[in-house]
Order: C-alpha cells, then sequence, then structure tokens
C-alpha cells in the first residue's frame, strides 16, 4: 500500500481523544486507520490512477467481506458487524477517494459541498452511530463535517494545486473576482485569490453557524465536549483564513494554540451546561 506515516495526532482536529469513552475510542481508530490508508492511496504523487483505482476497489472488497486482502478493511469489517454498525459511511469515504483521483476541481458551491457529503459528513456520521446518538442530529454533523473539510481545502489549497493539480475552491469562486486556479503557484496570494478565498471562507462561516448548537445537543458528555472542541477550533481556523493569505502565511494552530482552545472550549461547555447532564465517568457512563 502507498503509506503517508501520517497518523490520528497529525489531524488539524482530534480524532478520538482522551475526551472519547475507552470502550468506543478501538472502533473510532480502526475507522480512521481504513480511511486514512485509502486517503494515502488516493494523495499519493507517484501512483497512476488506475493503480490508485485498483488499490481502493481491494479496499472496497475487504471492508464488504469479499476478500481479506487488506488488514485495515478486515478489521473495521468485524468491529462493524460486533456491533451491528453500517459500513456505509466507510463505503462513502472510498467513493470520495476515487472522486480525487478523477476529478481535478468543483464547479461552484453546490459541487464543493456534494463531495463533502461523500468526504467528510460520513465521519461524524459514523461516530454518532457509534455512540447511539440520534439521527436526527445529521444535519448538524453534516454543517460542521462540510466546515472542516473545507476549512482543510483552503489551508492546503497551494499544496493541493502544485502537487496533485487538485483545486478544490470553486471555479465559479475564481471566476466573479477576476482570479484564476493558477496563481495558487505563486509564493503569495494576488489581492484576486485573497478575495476568493475569502468568498469561501464566508460561505463556511455560515456552515459553522448552521453547526453552533450540535455540541450541546449531542446526549453522551464525552462526545459532547470532543464536538465542543472541534467547533471551537475549527471557527478560530476559519477566521484566520478570512484574515491571512493561506498561501505566505501561517494558518495551522501550533500544538500550544490548539490545546489551549481546547481547554478553553471545555471550560466554557461545562461551566454552560452544569447541572444538564450527568458527570463524565471513567467509562463515559
Amino acid at each position: 500500500m502507498l503509506r503517508s506515516g501520517k497518523t490520528h495526532r497529525d489531524e488539524n482536529f482530534p480524532v478520538a481523544s482522551l475526551l472519547i469513552a475507552p470502550r468506543h475510542r478501538g472502533i473510532i481508530l480502526a475507522f480512521y486507520r481504513f480511511v486514512r490508508e485509502a486517503d494515502d492511496i488516493a494523495d499519493h504523487p507517484q501512483a497512476n490512477p488506475e493503480e490508485k483505482l485498483r488499490l481502493l476497489d481491494e479496499m472496497r472488497r475487504a471492508l464488504i467481506g469479499e476478500r481479506d486482502g487488506v488488514a485495515s478493511g478486515v478489521r473495521l469489517r468485524h468491529l462493524l458487524a460486533e456491533r451491528r454498525l453500517t459500513p456505509q459511511h466507510a463505503l462513502d469515504l472510498l467513493e470520495a477517494f476515487r472522486r480525487d483521483v478523477t476529478k481535478l476541481c468543483y464547479r461552484d458551491w453546490d459541487d464543493l459541498i456534494d463531495y463533502c457529503s461523500v468526504s467528510a459528513m460520513p465521519v461524524g456520521r459514523f461516530v454518532l452511530d457509534v455512540h447511539g446518538e440520534s439521527r436526527s442530529l445529521w444535519p448538524l454533523n453534516d454543517s460542521l463535517c462540510a466546515a472542516l473539510q473545507i476549512i482543510n481545502h483552503l489551508q492546503d489549497c497551494a499544496a493541493d494545486y502544485r502537487h496533485l493539480n487538485r483545486v478544490y475552491i470553486p471555479l465559479d469562486a475564481f471566476a466573479a473576482v477576476g482570479a484564476a486556479p493558477e496563481m495558487l503557484k505563486h509564493a503569495s496570494a494576488s489581492p484576486e485569490l485573497r478575495t476568493a478565498i475569502r468568498r469561501v471562507a464566508a460561505q463556511n462561516q455560515d456552515l459553522l453557524n448552521r453547526a453552533g448548537l450540535f455540541a450541546s445537543s449531542i446526549r453522551d458528555r464525552r462526545l459532547s465536549l470532543e464536538v465542543g472542541v472541534i467547533y471551537r477550533l475549527a471557527r478560530d481556523l476559519n477566521q484566520r483564513l478570512l484574515d491571512r493569505d493561506p498561501l505566505s502565511q501561517h494558518v495551522h494552530h501550533s500544538r500550544g494554540e490548539a490545546a489551549m482552545l481546547a481547554i478553553s472550549a471545555i471550560l466554557q461547555q461545562l461551566f454552560s451546561a452544569r447541572g444538564g447532564k450527568e458527570p463524565i465517568a471513567a467509562e463515559g457512563h
């Protein structure tokens, strides 16, 4: 397989942090490892598209039980079966990675959100299913997960263009301000490109606003806190993208910055919800 060496600790946002109950972390990490392996295949700069699609199909077959050639797929398949959970969320993500191999740009905002419906929203839906949360939360989840995906795209817009020839900023956002994707190859953004990026970040802020009640709507206290942290990090990063040039300025959190924002989010949520939910126990009961 084509591995990047990246782990859950290298992601922009927490993945199965210690806030999550131990009984849930194993399956969430198994899901992450399967998805990371598929993502590495799709993003490999040297492998050809045919080889990438073949390897992604091997992962699909392992997940649904047609073959046992991909250990991460077999592992996730067994854990899903133990909990009687659907493999559909992981299958949706494999579809997103197939699109990454075959589709290099997105027409408009709706086209980008359609991509997020298979590349981002299934991640949160899976975590909600693991925790037995209501599917009535899916619209809030979908807004947050799409926003996280778009933040990642905007942060990495230059690298995606230079190394993978991919452009996730919608083409109509460039056209509206007289910009072009080729501007992403420069060391800093032109005023036109900065305007295009800001326009997308402003639309993304609307997604974050829609997700504002997500954390407080989750029954599981541990998961609620984790989502609250993710939401706080996302709002801060999106503001950076409104204020800074991702081609030439720092638009990621340092570990220290992320930790401080996380602590602040947890304390704020605990104080605001005092008396509203059961306290956190060792296993999340």
